[in-house]
C-alpha cells in the first residue's frame, strides 16, 4: 500500500509540475477538470451526482471557468446569482423531489470546490505566476509533512480529538513553522533568481505561515464531511490517496489565501 501511495504521489507531483509549468489554458483546463471531478465526488456523497439539480453545479463550473478563460470577470457575479436562483427554482418547482439540504449541497459543491480551486489558475496567471504558485503546495504539502514529523516526535496535546485524533497542537505549530521557513528560503530564491521583490523572504514566510493554518482547516473540513457521512474516501481516482478531494482538500483552502496574500503584500506582481 505504501509503495502504491508513493508511486502515485510521485506521478501526481510530476503531472502538477508539467501542468503548472505549461500555464495558460493547459493549467486552466486541468483545474477545470479537477473541479468537475471534485464536484462529482461531493455530490456523489449525497446521491445527487446524476440528478437534475446536481447537473446545475457542473454547468456552473464550466460557465465560471469559461468566463475566467475569456477574461469576462464582469459577468462572474451575475453568473453566480443565476446559478443560485436556478438551483432554488428547481428546488421549489420540483418540490418535494428535492430537500433544502439537497439545494444547499449543490451550492456548496460549486463554491467549496470549483470557486476555491480556481485560484490555482488565478495565481498562475499573475506575473511570475509559475514561481508564485509553488507556495500553494508549500502551504499544503510541506505543512502536512512537517506537521506529521513534529507530531509523531513531540505531539502530546490533541488538537481535535473527536475529529482527527492523530493531529496535535505541536504538529500544528511544526507545520506552520516548517511552511514559514521553507517560504522564507523560497522567497530568497525568488528575489535573486526570478524577480527583484522587496522583502520577498518575509512576504513568502508570512504567506507560508498563514497558508499553513488555512491548510489545516481545509484538511479538517474534508475530514468532518467524511465523518458526517460515514465514508473513508471521497473516491478512488488516485491510487493510495483516494479521490480528488482527499488529495486536494488543503489546496482548495490555501489557493485563494495565497493568491490574496500576494495581491495585498506584493501589489506590483499583479496582472
Amino acid at each position: 500500500m505504501f509503495k502504491v501511495r508513493l508511486m502515485s504521489g510521485i506521478v501526481l507531483v510530476l503531472l502538477a509540475i508539467g501542468v503548472l509549468y505549461a500555464g495558460g489554458y493547459v493549467t486552466g483546463v486541468a483545474i477545470l477538470l479537477l473541479s468537475l471531478g471534485g464536484v462529482l465526488e461531493m455530490l456523489r456523497i449525497y446521491k445527487l451526482h446524476n440528478r437534475l439539480i446536481g447537473f446545475v453545479s457542473y454547468m456552473a463550473t464550466i460557465a465560471y471557468y469559461l468566463l475566467l478563460f475569456f477574461d469576462r470577470r464582469d459577468a462572474i457575479l451575475p453568473m453566480m446569482i443565476g446559478f443560485v436562483l436556478l438551483v432554488l427554482a428547481i428546488y421549489v418547482i420540483q418540490y418535494p423531489t428535492y430537500t433544502d439540504k439537497d439545494a444547499s449541497v449543490v451550492l456548496l459543491s460549486f463554491f467549496y470546490v470549483s470557486f476555491m480551486l480556481s485560484y490555482v489558475y488565478e495565481l498562475r496567471t499573475l506575473a511570475y505566476g509559475g514561481a508564485l504558485v509553488v507556495m500553494i503546495f508549500v502551504c499544503s504539502w510541506v505543512n502536512d509533512t512537517c506537521a506529521y514529523c513534529v507530531g509523531v516526535k513531540l505531539g502530546k496535546h490533541k488538537m481535535t480529538p473527536k475529529l482527527s485524533p492523530k493531529k496535535s497542537v505541536e504538529g500544528l505549530l511544526g507545520g506552520i513553522t516548517g511552511s514559514a521557513i521553507v517560504g522564507f528560503c523560497y522567497g530568497i530564491f525568488f528575489q535573486k533568481q526570478v524577480y527583484e521583490l522587496e522583502n520577498a523572504p518575509v512576504i513568502f514566510a508570512v504567506c507560508g505561515a498563514i497558508g499553513a493554518v488555512i491548510a489545516v482547516i481545509g484538511d479538517l473540513t474534508a475530514s468532518a464531511i467524511k465523518r458526517n457521512n460515514d465514508i473513508k474516501d471521497y473516491g478512488k481516482l488516485i491510487p493510495g490517496h483516494g479521490g480528488i478531494l482527499d488529495r486536494f482538500d488543503s489546496i482548495i483552502f490555501t489557493a485563494p489565501v495565497v493568491y490574496y496574500c500576494f495581491i495585498y503584500m506584493a501589489s506590483n506582481l499583479g496582472g
